[in-house]
């Protein structure tokens, strides 16, 4: 038979909301399981040979019903020994050794002077409270939970995993609450997830009452806000539970501690606004033999256990018999195994975890001690010592052990690990299922992106939803927008732009749009850039093709009439009009219209610099031959006295020298261009969209412009020659056609300044050609046209007789 040596005393100040036992309102037994738990691992040790070998654990436990005096009262009881409170300890037969409490700030507050005078240990078995772990007012208390420092990480974890970026925050008052808001700000602030709303819930209930105001805490906000993270301390649980199923909000998803606990009467509606309520409870392995053990508990193992009564008496239909106030008339055979998870969940809870762990300190502790002095016996006088609690402090402080579970326990604050998270998932429908279902785990030890698994298609949503909620303040803005602050809002309500042109964003919630590289250009959907393709003027486009058959038909005109012209030399049409001349303009025109070919192609080097060069020296022979026969016939008609410098400039030919003379000069412009800066190949990435034109780069624009001006002037002085000559008697009216043919050369090229200057491209290159034929075409057709008209049609004309006849009738009417 075991030596009982000391007790270890539970105190609890919430486990029963209920103290009347034939009363009217029915008691909520809901941490009723933390007794058994606490009888569960004395019973436990007792029977363990290896631990405390010969000596039997006594126990106590109290309930002091949320007062203050009541706290005192049991501590005092357990310091004197006696039920009766003296001024002064006289209990003999008391052999406490250690006190098991909750954490409650306000029960530290009462107890902590009173424990502390006499050293008394105190094991606390709720959550971690920073406040009692770092005053040296409680130095002799130890508390069994470990720090929730990962709790906020996790939280953060599940809404980065699902996409929550727009959550709000309810917590209670106090250190605890506060403390958590920080770490969950902090660690919402490092992944952009954006506070909607913080909620501060007043503890004290007649505080809660008094601001009516705090019972619209979670159904005031903004509907866009459909996930709420909810931490709960000890106190204040029924409040924001009622505050919540009140207004039936059955659309949120409520993240929360394993502080909360569903009400376990049930509700009359249908729908509960719990259902599907994630729950982050600090991670345990199963207890061997604990469900067993509560499963078959009955009142006839404990029959002082007037709480157990109580869950009897409202669970199995019992009366209450008259004579000796028992029970009687129960339900047959009834355990706690016959009730169902809403009534009496057989699970360990956190709680109940560190009670039973808290009474195996204290075993080992003792056991320690206990092999001490066995070994003090051994070397002293033999006399068997007594223990008082305060020695076991030494002992508490130091111990490690593996318990039954095989989990590693620690008291010393400075070696425990992060607690380790199971994910709850709360199911009340149909109601008043009340199951919790574990559907994934969260470890900051795991490596970064592997702390969180969940078993996703486990999970049911709140009531509303079929598929994982959302829950942002702004939609992600697509590929092709980027995020635009809205003015005064928090981070994550935005609206969205569409990028601007050429620049693109290809993720999600972008905040700038990418610049496209030269070589590439934005898609449609403005999400990607392409590589855009390499063009020209090319011959096979249908524009390149049409530019090179008419040039070619042109020249072939050209050559056509040349050969006529040349076929008959000898007629008076011929040679009235100065053949050199005329063969020499043909031939010009010729090499205008071939020239246009030069624009036509792939550009290089050699292209780029013969474009210009050609372009620049045929046209200037072209009009300088229409200058030189302007010239003659006004010489030959004006200038008719015989023997005068004019006649003789007419009768040596010098006419003939203005060819040579400007076009050496437009040489000598196009030697310095080519000599300085002279046209190369380049590419135009930004004149068509998602094209790259290769263009030829005129090099120095000052010369090209120079070039230009020159041809232009050489132009209008030609056509202000040929004005001045327009009525003479001319044969065949020559005069008339020289001064039409110039107007609409003229014409061609001013139109084609301004035009030229806006185009881009491809089309740039194709007006140019087109300048190109259409003046060589004016040339052709205003001068040699109306000629060829009367050696092809009218050849009656094509005459001496004719010829003088013209001539007569010229001088008559000379204007």
């Amino acid at each position: 038979m075991g030596l009982c040596i000391g007790k270890v005393i539970y105190v609890d100040s919430e486990f029963c909301t209920g103290n009347e036992f034939t009363g009217q309102a029915k008691p909520i037994l809901k941490s009723y399981q933390n007794v058994l738990a606490f009888i569960f691992a004395i019973e436990e040790i007792n029977r363990n040979p290896h631990l405390l070998p010969n000596i039997t654990l006594g126990y106590e436990s109290h309930n002091s019903l949320h007062s203050h005096g009541n706290i005192v009262q049991n501590i005092l009881i357990v310091q004197t020994g006696q039920d009766r409170i003296p001024n002064y300890m006289c209990g003999r037969e008391s052999k406490s050794l250690a006190l098991l409490t909750g954490t409650s700030m306000a029960t530290a507050a009462q107890s902590g002077p009173l424990l502390e005078l006499y050293k008394f240990p105190q094991l606390t078995f709720g959550s971690f409270d920073p406040i009692l772990s770092e005053s040296d007012q409680f130095s002799s208390l130890y508390q069994m939970a470990s720090e929730e420092t990962a709790l906020a990480q996790g939280m953060v974890s599940l809404m980065l995993h699902f996409s929550w970026i727009w959550v709000g925050v309810a917590i209670t008052e106090g250190p605890k609450g506060l403390r958590f808001l920080a770490d969950v700000t902090k660690e919402m602030d490092r992944n952009r997830v954006c506070m909607a709303f913080v909620k501060m819930i007043p503890v004290d209930p007649v505080s809660y009452m008094t601001h009516t105001e705090q019972h619209e805490l979670l159904v005031g906000e903004s509907s866009a806000v459909n996930v709420v993270i909810i931490y709960y301390d000890a106190d204040s649980l029924n409040d924001i539970n009622y505050s919540i199923s009140l207004h039936l909000v059955t659309w949120r998803v409520w993240v929360t501690n394993s502080q909360w606990h569903a009400d376990l009467t049930g509700k009359k509606f249908l729908l509960d606004s719990f259902h599907g309520t994630i729950i982050f409870s600090n991670h345990h392995e199963e207890i061997s033999g604990f469900k067993h053990f509560v499963q078959t508990v009955n009142l006839s193992m404990y029959p002082e256990d007037i709480f157990l009564y109580q869950f009897w008496y409202w669970n199995f239909n019992c009366l209450i018999s008259e004579s000796d106030c028992s029970l009687k008339n129960c339900t047959p055979n009834a355990s706690l195994a016959q009730l169902p998870a809403n009534r009496f969940d057989p699970a360990m809870s956190d709680v109940s975890y560190n009670i039973y762990n808290a009474v195996y300190a204290v075993a080992h502790a003792l056991h320690e001690m206990t092999l001490q002095q066995v070994q003090m016996q051994n070397t002293g006088s033999g006399e068997r010592r007594t223990f008082s609690p305060w020695q076991l402090h030494p002992f508490l402080r130091s111990i490690q052990f593996t318990n039954p579970a095989g989990h590693h326990v620690s008291l010393d604050k400075k070696i425990k690990l992060d607690v380790k998270y199971d994910i709850l998932n709360f199911w009340n429908f149909p109601e008043g299922l009340r199951l919790k279902v574990k559907v994934g785990e969260f470890s900051p030890y795991a490596i970064h992106g592997q702390q969180l698994s969940l078993f996703q298609e486990m999970i049911q949503w709140a009531t509303g939803h079929t598929e994982t909620p959302h829950s942002v303040c702004s939609d992600s803005c697509n590929p092709g927008f980027r995020k635009s602050p809205q003015e005064g809002k928090a981070a994550c309500c935005f609206d969205c732009t569409p990028c601007p042109e050429n620049e693109i964003t290809n993720d999600t919630d972008m905040k700038n749009c990418m610049k496209c590289p030269d070589h590439q250009y934005a898609s449609i959907q403005r999400n990607q850039c392409l590589p855009k393709a390499v063009t020209f003027l090319a011959y096979e486009d249908s524009m390149g093709m049409t530019l090179t058959g008419t040039a070619l038909s042109l020249t072939s005109l050209t050559a056509a009439v040349l050969v006529l012209f040349v076929k008959h030399q000898d007629t008076p049409i011929v040679k009235a009009n100065n053949p050199a001349l005329s063969y020499t303009l043909l031939i010009s025109l010729m090499f205008c219209f071939l020239c246009s070919l030069l624009f036509i192609g792939c550009p290089n080097t050699i292209s780029c610099i013969l474009q210009q060069t050609t372009f620049g020296v045929v046209f200037t022979v072209s009009v300088s031959t229409v200058l030189a026969k302007t010239v003659t016939v006004m010489l030959a008609f004006k200038f008719t006295v015989p023997g005068s410098r004019m006649r003789q400039l007419l009768v040596s030919g010098a006419p003939n020298y203005i060819i040579p003379t400007c076009t050496l000069i437009q040489l000598t412009i196009c030697g310095v261009w080519m000599g300085t800066s002279p046209p190369f190949v380049d590419t135009n990435a930004h004149s068509e969209h998602g094209h790259i034109i290769i263009v030829c780069n005129k090099g120095s624009l000052t010369a090209f412009y120079f070039i230009l001006g020159y041809l232009g002037s050489l132009s209008l002085i030609s056509f202000i020659v040929a004005f001045m000559a327009r009525n003479l008697p001319d044969a065949f009216n020559e005069a008339k056609f020289l001064t039409f043919s110039m107007l609409v050369f003229c014409s061609v090229w001013v139109t084609f300044l301004p035009v030229y200057h806006s185009s881009k491209g491809k089309v740039m290159v194709t007006m140019e050609v087109f300048c190109i034929l259409a003046s060589s075409s004016g040339l052709l057709g205003c001068i040699f046209f109306p000629k060829c008209y009367i050696i092809l049609l009218k050849p009656e004309r094509n005459s001496l007789h004719e010829f003088r006849n013209q001539r007569y009738s010229g001088r008559k009417n000379p204007f």
